[in-house]
């Protein structure tokens, strides 16, 4: 039988390309985009893509709308899709915006809170076997259309993997650091470029079958 798995993050699950300039949102085909190409390499899955441009771990934003947050969003995911085998989980990008005033601990605490809602006592038993893989996305850098909105990003970005490793040790959980494969794309800091979509599903389906 297949498996299920649940790919929840941003941007960069749904696929948006590197911007350069704001506009009608783009997105990579399905050979290219990280999740369809972990599906592929692992063969027999059944793939859930649940990538929102601009998502949070936990703030309901006020300039892109309340439904940024990941929170809500991901109680509904996992009810809709249960029972799911796994959950790949690469969120924090987005919590880095100056206006959220970031650090890395408060991003950790974002990812904490989603973990916890996946543990409670409501979800849990809806996909009592799902294993879950924390990924740590690539480092933000402060770099064209969104060097404003990302202001201070590259201060905090490099300590968010080592705060996700440490998390999924803790929970007792899979971890992949997304960084150690590809980085984001120099032409707006936050998005990666097609090639590196690509490598990051390969490197997910090794990581995934060897776990």
């Amino acid at each position: 039988m297949a498996q299920r798995i649940l790919c929840f993050g941003d941007s960069n699950t749904y696929g948006t390309p590197p911007m350069e300039a704001r506009g009608p949102g783009q997105r990579f085909g399905r050979e290219v985009r990280w999740p369809c190409v972990m599906a592929e390499a692992l063969g027999d899955v059944e793939l859930v893509e649940e990538g929102l441009p601009g998502r949070t771990t936990q703030h309901d934003d006020s300039l892109m709308g309340a439904f940024m947050n990941a929170q809500p969003a991901l109680r509904m995911a996992l009810r809709s899709h249960a029972p799911l085998d796994r959950m790949v989980l690469m969120l924090g990008t987005n919590d880095f915006k100056a206006r959220f005033g970031p650090t890395t601990g408060k991003i950790a605490a974002g990812i904490a809170g989603l973990l916890d809602i996946a543990a409670s006592a409501e979800e849990a038993p809806r996909s009592p076997d799902m294993q879950i893989t924390l990924v740590a996305p690539p480092a933000p850098i402060e770099a064209g259309l969104f060097r404003a909105e990302f202001a201070g990003a590259g201060a905090h970005g490099a300590g968010l993997a080592p705060a996700l490793r440490a998390l999924a040790e803790v929970r007792g959980i899979g971890f992949f650091d997304a960084g150690s494969v590809i980085s984001v794309s120099p032409v707006d800091g936050i998005h990666i470029a097609a090639e590196d979509h690509v490598a990051l599903g390969r490197a997910l389906a090794a990581h995934l079958s060897a776990g």
